[in-house]
């Protein structure tokens, strides 16, 4: 299918390709939503969206609405889920077109499911993926640059996010509701619309929140809520989950017990540390952290701790306004830097990297190791005791995609597993053979 849709470019001109494609798309939608009979109007609907956390909301909420005893589905990023049952989003892609999401909601109302929350992206907006989906509610993060090449403009970016909410206001349910992030700048625009209900929030409404190395900690309405998650940006990511899951009748307290129980979210600061028996202590981090402001949160997240960080956080042929911004940020707070490759598609992986490190200074503590895979070798090697290794970009990405539309299976978490394993039984063996103790 992608080899028909790359010939169907090449051989329609641009200008009129461009005309045609959002009438396409919005036809798609439609006779998606016929064929399964109209999904959407038999669940609550929940979107989130944001150029943030859009990911981390969708599981948290997800997990408090099945604590909650909700049958709940959800599509995101990470994974599809129906009622606890998950499978990997293998589709490089948050919201896959041609009848996907309408199969999937279709799929959710015959298991039972009353309740959806759905991650909802620019580029799906753009493509009218989220037409004739009845949305009840939308919860939105943050806003910063991303996807420019594609959308042409922040203004252009925007106006796609908001799309949503609008879509919302003009969604025949009822009540409606908009969560929004105040704290964002762009946060109220998102409140402007014609609905029932207008939820902000902030970090204000917290009468305390606290940072701890494996956790935060939020007091609201005096309940005391641990969540086992780190750095801020999860403090916001929790807030936004808690404020939804309020609007929709769950309870504070039931709230409190989802949280303190919710698993760790795959690819989203998801922690890998070296066995208990190898005398050198290493924790490895996969992340998504894709964006100037994500990646510095990542590593503001770990402050006292000697940090290794892997990345090639930069795709073939977009954004690449970014690419020295983020050699810089890794600069400033990683004491080793290895660049490596990440999704090059059709551009040469090399002058991606390169341009990263032209965001560094010449004293720059970077190695580049083009082959992933031996670049988290390298990073978990040369990593001092007790230091943490941040593997950046991909997160649960399941490929790496290079020109001519291959790809290669990938998985991050997989590999850093892999190679702690190996490093954990090297180290101890090592250790032992000192002591004259080779078994």
């Amino acid at each position: 299918m992608d080899n028909i849709r790359r010939l169907i470019k090449r051989l329609i001109p641009q200008p009129i390709f461009s005309t045609l494609q959002p009438k396409y798309h919005f036809l798609l939608a439609y006779f998606g939503s016929v064929k399964y009979h109209h999904p959407s109007r038999n669940l609550t609907i929940i979107g989130v969206t944001g150029t943030k956390g859009k990911s981390s909301v969708t599981e948290i909420l997800t997990h408090i609405l099945q604590t909650a005893g909700h049958k709940t589905a959800s599509l995101s990023t990470i994974q599809f889920s129906i009622d606890g049952q998950e499978r990997r989003n293998l589709f490089k892609m948050t919201m896959p077109g041609r009848f996907f999401v309408q199969s999937f909601l279709r799929e959710a109302v015959d298991a039972g499911c009353t309740h959806a929350v759905i991650e909802m992206t620019s580029e799906g907006a753009k493509q009218f993926r989220h037409k004739f989906i009845d949305m009840d509610a939308l919860v939105f993060t943050n806003l910063t640059p991303e996807h420019i090449e594609s959308h042409g403009s922040f203004d252009n970016y925007k106006k796609a996010k908001l799309s949503l909410a609008e879509a919302v206001a003009k969604s025949p349910k009822r009540p409606r509701f908009l969560v929004a992030n105040i704290d964002d700048e762009h946060g109220q625009d998102f409140l402007e619309f014609p609905v029932e209900n207008k939820l902000p929030y902030s970090l204000k409404d917290l009468t305390l929140y606290s940072l701890q190395k494996d956790s935060v900690s939020l007091v609201l309405n005096n309940t005391t809520i641990r969540v086992p998650l780190v750095g801020l940006f999860n403090v916001y990511n929790t807030l936004a989950a808690i404020t939804m899951a309020q609007a929709l009748d769950v309870p504070l307290n039931i709230i409190g017990d989802a949280l303190t129980t919710l698993p760790p979210l795959k690819g989203r600061v998801e922690k890998f540390s070296t066995t208990s028996n190898c005398t050198k202590h290493l924790t490895a981090v996969v992340d998504y952290a894709h964006t100037p402001d994500s990646l510095t949160k990542l590593y503001e997240a770990f402050p006292d701790k000697t940090k290794v960080c892997v990345l090639g956080n930069t795709g073939g042929g977009r954004d690449t306004w970014k690419r020295p911004e983020m050699g810089a940020i890794a600069e400033k707070y990683c004491q080793q830097i290895i660049l490596t490759n990440e999704d090059p598609y059709d551009e040469n992986p090399v002058k991606i990297v390169e341009e990263m490190k032209k965001g560094m200074s010449e004293n720059a503590p970077v190695e580049i190791i083009m082959n992933r895979r031996e670049a988290i070798r390298k990073a978990l090697e040369i990593a001092p005791n007790d230091s943490y290794v941040l593997v950046s970009g991909k997160g649960t990405d399941p490929y790496i995609m290079g020109p001519n539309g291959t790809k290669e299976t990938w998985s991050d978490a997989e590999v850093v597993k892999e190679l702690l394993e190996e490093l954990s039984q090297t180290v101890v063996k090592n250790d032992t053979s000192r002591d004259g103790n080779v078994e």
